[in-house]
């Protein structure tokens, strides 16, 4: 009896401790002249939040005694606050930060400090990274800063497990990640889809999250390698902002301006801009663009917030394929700056973004949001294509006209919060998606022959190896108008996903999305008869197969051990769909290709914080991969005639670290490694076992920057930043046919590593960043396949003036 009164005098015991050991600190960071800061990041005992857009947080700490709060913000003086708690709501009083003066960047935990302990729009559920069973990077405003980034490639060199696949023509850059290409449909603005084409700008981003895995749950259908999301620059209620100049190598001049401030007490703007001329180690080639962001932010009320934002962007650039092959081998005797297009090639895009999001706090536990945007790309290209010269170096130019218009709507709406049952805390998502897209693609005819009313391409023939012979032609042939095709592409999406703590230890997540798809069949317009007709799907025997509709169910279940608070484990499971083309033999449309994600990874933070280090295992595995039938025979007798009888796999391993070891010393580098390959095909298919093209085996990254903090060199910055990419097949894979015949479309292509040195200073509100790219001069190159060869930049200098003001 007596241990029986013993026992539970301990668990209440225990039970007042737990109750006077957790509190919810609520309250709201200002300026000194009481305007609302948002986006400050507010730290305590591992766990962080950030203030919402009129300065207001909330963060649960579960220890005992005071609590010490760390606030910090580029721009201001960081500030350590105690608190008492005062019961399971603890108010305080406004908190005040200063400017920050006199440092060419801030030094707090929005650089390079633990992510884990922060929240991703991405992830779109409000969880912790730590809880998120999935890796995942970002890359801050700090690190763009630090390394003059101009393009979205600058940005991702830093993302473990994704590379730079190649750069078609220069006319977009494209990206693979654990093995798959990262389209259009992987890149976010703000969480709306946007469009690759013509470059994207980073003079807007205050930070690039990477999901990597399947997102599909969140976001239906997207390939399953990675979902990045570029996070704008937003409004602010405090007057401030930024004027530079970027000046570099090859007559490189980008002024760049961003102004922000409130308009009332209820409005803020900002205004972020630039515009750009460059030239290039490549003969010929120049790009000229112009950007602008302006964007509002309206505070309804303590609770709800409305943000409007709108960029356009004019990338006029020459369509470079670069040095091309030489028969159907990459050939260094075509030199790194030979430009093989004709001197009149052009390449022009206009693209523009719309988005509306609405925020609405219910309580400190639920929230509500809701999005609206759409997209306007156009393009409009005219020059040779596939470069890809004869044995001899002779190289017969092919030119082609392309113009396209595309237009997307994406409606989106968000509801996370979370609740007990019992002793069980759930955190869930509950979410809906629309997408529309209507592209419209242009057909030419061209007449290259000079004085001939026959349409050809065919422009000239030239030698790749005598200069002399570039210009054996150089007028632009007349074309006009021949083929208008619309295609309406709709997609649905609604998805549940449920984090359940168990324990403080052990936690579930579980999800279901389901996705459904219509693609119409495409009208088209013939301009030289003025009519408009349909394009009908048709099977082998010409019978109308209709728009094409499917549907596809994505799960997601994963386990999370956290045996303290610094450290989790987790394993997880998920899929995501691609779509098919073709007809099975029932001449029914295939199906989406069901693709199986599984991944276990480790998160791990140390002193205090001040370091992450994270490792990711996975593999994905494709055993509904769609090829072309076979007959008996061993022949094909229709290319679009398919069945879901082979299986891909793609095997890998990342490690991320991050930190702040000390005072001023940043630093943010990982490894990744990734084989994707065919496991089963037919006898036409592809080799089993040979790595894909395009993918790369081992990728690695460091970047390390110093700010000194006393004495009379306070301000200096040095940075060393290293790049490793290695090695990966150019140009196709075998099929068996190809080896039964002796033929070998592989270009394997040799690793390569960059070094860049940074040095810059700061001064009250000036500062100077200088960088030294590729210090080795290193030479290797970016294939598409086997036309599109790009050399890799040589060594270049970069320098950023700013004023802060």
């Amino acid at each position: 009896m007596k241990n029986i009164k013993l026992f539970t005098f301990l668990i209440a015991l225990c039970s007042i401790h737990s109750l006077s050991a957790q509190t919810t600190v609520k309250g709201v960071v200002v300026n000194p002249k009481g305007q609302g800061l948002a986006d400050v990041n507010i730290s305590s005992a591992g766990v962080s939040t950030k203030t919402n857009a009129t300065g207001a947080f909330e963060l649960y700490v579960d220890q005992a005694g005071d609590v010490v709060l760390l606030l910090s913000a580029v721009g201001y003086e960081s500030r350590n606050v105690q608190v008492k708690p005062t019961g399971l709501q603890t108010q305080v009083s406004a908190l005040i930060l200063n400017d920050q003066q006199g440092q060419i960047d801030s030094v707090d935990v929005t650089g390079y400090h633990t992510i884990n302990d922060k929240k991703v729009a991405v992830g779109k559920g409000g969880i912790l990274i730590r809880d998120l069973p999935q890796s995942v990077q970002i890359i801050n405003a700090q690190v763009i800063r630090d390394q003059q980034v101009n393009r979205l490639s600058d940005v991702l060199k830093n993302a473990n497990g994704v590379a730079l696949g190649a750069n078609r023509g220069g006319v977009n850059e494209n990206f693979f990640a654990r093995g798959y290409s990262l389209g259009t449909n992987n890149i976010f603005k703000n969480g709306a889809r946007t469009n690759n084409g013509g470059s994207i700008e980073a003079s807007t981003l205050e930070s690039v999250e990477i999901l990597k895995g399947s997102a599909a749950l969140l976001y239906g259908g997207v390939s399953g390698g990675a979902v990045v999301n570029l996070v704008t620059k937003k409004p602010k209620f405090e007057y401030g902002g930024e004027v530079s100049m970027r000046v570099g190598s090859y007559n490189q001049y980008k002024p760049m301006v961003d102004v922000y401030g409130p308009l009332s007490d209820k409005v803020a703007f900002r205004i972020v801009g630039t515009g750009e001329y460059a030239e290039s180690y490549r003969d010929h080639v120049e790009s000229k663009r112009f950007y602008v962001n302006p964007s509002l932010l309206y505070k309804i009320s303590d609770k709800s917030s409305l943000n409007a934002m709108f960029d356009y962007l004019k990338s006029d650039y020459t369509p470079d394929f670069g040095i091309g092959s030489v028969d159907a081998k990459i050939d260094k005797r075509v030199g790194r700056s030979t430009y093989l297009n004709t001197v009149w090639a052009y390449n022009k895009t206009n693209s523009s973004n719309g988005q509306l999001a609405f925020s609405h706090e219910f309580s400190s536990d639920w929230k509500l949001d809701v999005n609206a945007s759409y997209q306007q790309y156009d393009r409009d290209y005219y020059g040779a294509e596939r470069i890809q010269a004869k044995a001899d170096g002779s190289l017969p130019r092919v030119i082609n006209r392309i113009q396209s218009n595309e237009l997307t709507f994406n409606q989106q709406a968000n509801l996370n919060g979370s609740f007990y049952t019992g002793g069980v805390k759930h955190q869930v998502l509950l979410g809906a998606d629309v997408d529309e897209s209507r592209a419209k693609n242009h057909t030419f005819n061209i007449y290259a022959t000079p004085g001939s009313d026959k349409p050809s391409t065919a422009y000239d023939v030239i030698n790749v190896f005598d200069p002399n012979s570039y210009k054996s032609r150089e007028d632009e042939p007349r074309n006009e108008l021949k083929l208008r095709t619309t295609t309406d592409i709709y997609r649905y999406g609604v998805f549940a996903q449920d984090l359940v703590s168990l324990t403080d230890q052990f936690k579930v997540m579980v999800g279901l999305r389901y996705t459904r798809q219509i693609m119409k069949e495409a009208e088209a317009y013939d301009y030289a008869k003025d009519s408009t007709y349909t394009v009908q799907n048709l099977t082998a025997d010409k019978k109308p197969l209709g728009d094409k509709k499917e549907g596809a169910w994505s799960p997601k279940f994963a386990l999370i051990y956290q045996p303290i608070k610094s450290s989790t484990i987790y394993v997880s499971y998920a899929n995501n769909f691609v779509s098919n083309s073709g007809y099975d033999r029932d001449f029914v449309p295939m199906g989406p290709s069901i693709i199986n994600h599984y991944e276990a990874g480790l998160k791990n933070e140390f002193f205090d914080g001040r370091l992450t280090a994270n490792v990711t295992w996975y593999r994905i595995v494709n055993d509904r991969f769609a090829q072309v039938i076979v007959e008996d025979d061993g022949t094909v007798k229709d290319q679009n005639m398919k069945e879901f009888s082979g299986k891909t796999a793609s095997d890998g391993l990342e490690v991320d670290i991050t930190g702040t070891i000390v005072d001023g010393l940043e630093i943010m580098g990982g490894y990744a490694y990734n084989f994707f390959r065919y496991l089963e095909t037919n006898d036409n298919g592809p080799v089993e076992g040979v790595r894909s093209v395009g993918t790369t085996a081992h990728t690695a990254n460091a970047s390390l920057f110093y700010t000194f903090q006393h004495g009379g060199v306070k301000g200096l910055k040095l940075g060393f930043s290293t790049y490793y990419t290695g090695k990966r097949n150019a140009g196709w894979n075998n099929t068996k046919v190809n080896v039964a015949d002796g033929l070998n479309r592989l270009i394997p292509v040799d690793p390569f590593t960059t070094f860049d040195f940074s040095a810059g200073y700061g001064y009250k509100n000036w500062s100077i960043l200088g960088k030294i790219s590729n210090i080795g001069n290193a030479f290797n190159y970016y294939v598409h396949e086997n036309y599109s060869v790009n050399p890799i930049p040589p060594r270049s200098f970069t320098t950023t003036l700013s004023y802060r003001f």
